[in-house]
């Protein structure tokens, strides 16, 4: 299946903007062109757009991205430092869930607080 740019931002989330702004800096191979030289993006295209995708929202700076996708086009002499890179990364994502959880548990905490306090004002009102 092949989709143009537009079906490609569509259904990768992505703007065209930033689906042109990611081949430019090499994060996305230059998807094939139709007769009409216009993008032609496949389902292993959609497929990678999915995984950086997920990498960019987990927080993985675009240079990290970059290099990564680098090796990927290296080959399997690459699969180490491939992993490696994903390893540290989740690394990283595992701390900010901790301190994420750190802060919901205060939200929590300031929230049952005021809870409290409600419940005390109607109970003197």
């Amino acid at each position: 299946m092949s989709y143009s740019i537009a079906q490609a931002a569509q259904r990768s989330g992505l703007s065209i903007d930033t689906l042109r702004y990611y081949e430019r800096i090499g994060l996305v191979d230059p998807p094939a062109r139709d007769s009409g030289g216009r993008r032609s993006y496949s389902d292993e295209d959609l497929g990678w757009l999915a995984f950086v995708t997920r990498l960019r929202t987990t927080g993985m700076p675009i240079r990290m991205m970059r290099e990564y996708a680098q090796l990927r086009h290296k080959g399997d002499l690459t699969t180490g430092r491939r992993k490696q890179i994903l390893v540290d990364h989740r690394a990283d994502v595992r701390a900010r869930i901790a301190e994420l959880q750190t802060c919901l548990e205060v939200l929590d905490y300031k929230i049952d607080h005021y809870a409290v306090v409600e419940r005390d004002l109607e109970a003197t009102a």
